[in-house]
């Protein structure tokens, strides 16, 4: 291992217009902390403590740019009315010294029907085993639409003091329904061939850059591979990652799986159907969880990288930076992500675990994070907030 001042994950890079002290980036993590769709203090304080922690980046996770986009009650959705609360947040990052990013999507066909009073959008009338619901096909206007709230919302981002934008393209969700075969069963220009299938998610891409300028950061969470057969697989992911860049990408984070479809495939690791189950949800979804989650829910082996393969091909094959994600806990795989070819790491359950994992490392303390993949932080989203449940205040395992 080298010395902590000849790591290279320590050290300053840039994103498109903007200077970060190191290259390691709070992942777009569902918090569960916008109660009523209202940013508030615990996730101000969630976010301040990654800062103060040393990350040089944290991402606010899960704002929907639309009111029909919300998948859970405590997920906020962009407009003007939040702009000072979300200015409190980026403020008290920045006092830290980070930067703050604000993840912007759509939840589409798995947006939640008591939340928005209506039936889900999505790419195509298609059931979400998700909610138990079909969604309604989304017409050219409501593309349009939802097009400008993209748009709209990262420019409220700029107002809010957010120095990053990252476009939630990957997941199932929404951008990710466009592109994917099993989602897009359409039969007009945005559906059937990639290049079709790519014009909804380019389009937003392009006019997000176009409202906000040509310097400031634009991140893009892409899929890697849906997870499934029938789903959007690397080969035409590595030409959506062509696609991106042509439009104007400052950055790929580069993730895979299908939120209604192969949700662990993203994480790894324990599923925590227990307490999945045991969380807010309708009797018809804990009823379907406890008689078919263990089937449906599939299991994926935890290790460290595990994305890592699939991301070298797109390294090969665009040449602006590219964040690694994927269960990276350790000061040697941070590592070894800038000696494959990456600029930055991104990071959810090890700075969910230990917010201050990085100025651990700059001290030497510690060379890996205590998060054990447990995954139980993930039911918590749902249950008045994340946190992690294995972690004792004060103490550390090993």
């Amino acid at each position: 291992m080298p010395d902590k001042k000849q790591l290279k994950v320590l050290t300053p890079c840039r994103i498109g217009g903007l200077d970060l002290r190191n290259r390691i980036i709070r992942s777009g993590c569902f918090e569960g902390m916008c109660p009523g769709g209202y940013p508030s203090d615990p996730l101000l304080e969630h976010h301040r403590d990654v800062a103060a922690g040393g990350a040089a980046m944290t991402t606010v996770s899960y704002c929907s740019v639309s009111f029909d986009g919300r998948g859970f009650e405590s997920e906020m959705w962009m407009r003007e009315e939040i702009v000072p609360e979300l200015r409190r947040l980026t403020d008290a990052v920045h006092l830290e010294g980070a930067a703050a990013s604000i993840q912007l999507g759509h939840c589409g066909y798995f947006s939640n029907k008591s939340v928005i009073g209506r039936r889900p959008l999505g790419a195509s009338r298609k059931f979400c085993t998700f909610r138990y619901a079909f969604a309604q096909e989304m017409t050219e206007e409501e593309i349009s639409r939802v097009t400008e709230d993209f748009a709209n919302a990262a420019a409220l981002a700029i107002k809010a003091g957010f120095d990053a934008v990252e476009i939630h393209a990957g997941h199932g969700y929404l951008l990710s329904q466009f592109l994917s075969p099993y989602t897009n069963r359409r039969n007009d220009r945005f559906g059937g061939s990639l290049e079709n299938r790519m014009r909804f998610p380019a389009s937003v891409i392009r006019h997000v850059r176009e409202t906000i300028g040509p310097d400031f950061p634009i991140l893009i969470k892409m899929n890697l591979r849906d997870g499934f057969k029938g789903g959007l697989e690397l080969d035409e992911a590595i030409e959506v990652a062509k696609r991106y860049e042509a439009e104007g990408a400052s950055a790929l984070i580069l993730s895979g799986g299908f939120t209604a479809k192969t949700p662990f495939y993203m994480m790894r690791g324990r599923i925590p159907l227990k307490e999945w189950i045991h969380g807010p949800k309708s009797l018809l979804e804990k009823v379907g969880l406890l008689l078919f989650g263990s089937i449906f829910v599939q299991t994926y082996p935890f290790n460290e990288m595990f994305f890592l393969e699939d991301s070298r091909k797109v390294r090969e094959a665009v040449s602006i930076p590219l964040v690694l994600i994927g269960g990276i806990c350790s000061t040697e795989n941070m590592e070894k992500a800038m000696q494959e070819g990456f600029d930055f790491v991104q990071i959810g359950r090890a700075l969910i675990r230990d917010p201050d994992l990085v100025r651990r490392m700059e001290r030497g303390d510690w060379e890996a994070s205590q998060c054990d993949h447990c995954n139980r932080c993930v039911a918590e989203m749902e249950n008045g907030g994340v946190w992690c449940v294995s972690k004792v205040k004060g103490q550390y395992k090993g």
